[in-house]
């Protein structure tokens, strides 16, 4: 009798082929396949993989081949030299950043043009430094610093209103500070630093300021908004659903995303200031390929070569100024996009549907009332 129920247990227990075919089909009509349990790992890892290409290594290598483009553009074309540009005595000017770099030589060619330049700074005693060279250099020459860090908002409020205090007019605002490649991080109020500094920051600035730009404005020489942006602009994409890069950061396609912020930013403002009448203008402007400190963040195989290649081809601050002057003083004064010296008719990515969402969101982000 135990035999017997040894006998009916091991038939109970034992899976014939038939009965595991008929599983196996159930199983696959089902949606549901019997699967080694390693691909339930390898997916994710792919998928990481994936984002990792997507949102880090593609961003780096379409910058850096449009790096490449440009530079050789630049070798082909003729050094930049300034030309003759009127005299503005009398004129006030707000330059972002101006105590190095690109912006130090903006300062000091409109300073020697006998306008009254006040630099925007975070550092004082750069700016100090900038404004102690510019007036050794010119003895007549009317320059000064004041404390601005665009990474936050109350700083561009108080730098706003104490120069509205001072009842000067305001002829010309060139945005010019700005950051590149730096670690990923927030400004005090939680924006992604290039957003946040290179774009967001001097949104806030120029809408605090454009009631004076547009009262300085006179018929003929109409005040400018002249922000300095890049060429990586054209490789710039804008996801509103994720304007922070919240979800997957990059240092390279953060600053892209950032200068094609400040090219809608201009395109939009110089729009709404033609439709109200106003006698401002904005542009944005490229200034080429320019040896400054904004390379310090690269990495640093990428930056010892820099050193090296930007000796023998970038431009010269001096040179990288040419086409920001050339916005900010030109008698055309169309607004559009500035490259090379002069200004070109547009830019491709000039989208006038991203215009407006960004410029609303930027209005929501700044608790700012569309009054103005």
């Amino acid at each position: 009798m135990q035999n017997e129920l040894r006998s009916s247990k091991g038939k109970a227990n034992e899976v014939s082929p038939t009965s595991y075919w008929n599983a196996s089909r159930r199983a696959f009509l089902s949606a549901a396949p019997l699967s080694p349990p390693c691909v339930k790992t390898v997916k994710p890892v792919l998928v990481k993989m994936w984002s990792a290409l997507r949102f880090g290594l593609l961003p780096a290598l379409k910058l850096y081949l449009l790096g490449s483009k440009i530079l050789l553009a630049q070798l082909l074309n003729k050094p930049l030299r300034l030309p003759v540009m009127p005299r503005q005595n009398g004129k006030v000017a707000i330059v972002t950043g101006g105590g190095r770099g690109i912006g130090y030589e903006v300062v000091r060619q409109l300073a020697r043009l006998g306008a009254h330049v006040i630099i925007g700074g975070r550092d004082e005693q750069e700016g100090l430094a900038a404004v102690r060279r510019i007036c050794e250099e010119d003895k007549e020459a009317k320059v000064e610093f004041r404390k601005l860090d665009l990474a936050s908002v109350l700083s561009i409020h108080q730098f706003a209103q104490s120069f509205k205090e001072r009842n000067l007019p305001l002829n010309i605002l060139v945005n010019n500070a700005g950051v590149m490649l730096v670690p990923e991080g927030r400004t005090g109020d939680g924006h992604e630093l290039h957003f946040g500094v290179n774009y967001l920051g001097h949104f806030l600035l120029t809408w605090l300021l454009l009631d004076l730009l547009k009262s300085s404005g006179e018929h003929g020489d109409v005040a400018r908004v002249v922000n300095v942006s890049s060429s990586a602009h054209s490789i710039g994409e804008i996801r509103l659903n994720d304007i922070n890069s919240s979800y997957h950061y990059s240092a390279h396609a953060a600053y892209c995303r950032s200068k094609l912020a400040q090219v809608s930013f201009s395109s939009h403002l110089h729009q709404e200031m033609q439709r109200g009448g106003f006698r401002v203008s904005s542009c944005a402007v490229d200034p080429g390929m320019v040896n400054t400190a904004l390379y310090c963040h690269l990495w640093t195989p990428l930056r010892m070569a820099q050193r090296v290649i930007a000796r023998l081809f970038f431009r010269t601050p001096a040179e990288g100024a040419v086409t920001v002057l050339s916005a900010a003083l030109s008698q055309d004064c169309k607004g559009g996009y500035w490259s090379n010296g002069h200004r070109e008719m547009t830019s491709p990515a000039f989208d006038p549907g991203l215009e407006l969402n960004l410029w609303e969101v930027s209005m929501q982000l700044l608790g700012l009332q569309s009054d103005q």
